[in-house]
């Protein structure tokens, strides 16, 4: 699998893989995950997110760390924005919080 993604569409992918994991994007993750990356990026991972299921999603975040190089402060800044987002409308569901965990888990 190739991924010509940028930082900032990985990023959104990532968030937004978040936010839909209980299957409910709310506009306060959606303000959220926009205040971190650009519209346009947004908008074109979007629409790949939607048609990616649960297993495509984590083999395609596990493929772009393999093929690229994150550095300790730019997981950890990643950490933090998908804590963020999980937090961004109030409440974390198990759901958000597996997805939380999970990821956590690949970028250590």
């Amino acid at each position: 699998m190739t991924l010509n993604w940028t930082k900032e569409e990985f990023t959104a992918y990532v968030l937004l893989y978040v936010a839909q994991s209980n299957y409910i994007e709310t506009e306060e993750e959606s303000k959220y995950i926009l205040s971190k990356v650009d519209e346009k990026s947004f908008n074109a991972i979007h629409t790949e997110i939607v048609h990616d299921n649960d297993y495509q999603s984590m083999e395609k975040i596990k493929q772009y760390l393999l093929d690229n190089k994150y550095s300790e402060e730019g997981k950890t800044q990643l950490i933090k924005e998908i804590k963020e987002v999980c937090f961004a409308d109030g409440s974390v569901d198990i759901l958000e919080k597996n997805a939380f965990m999970f990821l956590k888990k690949i970028l250590k």
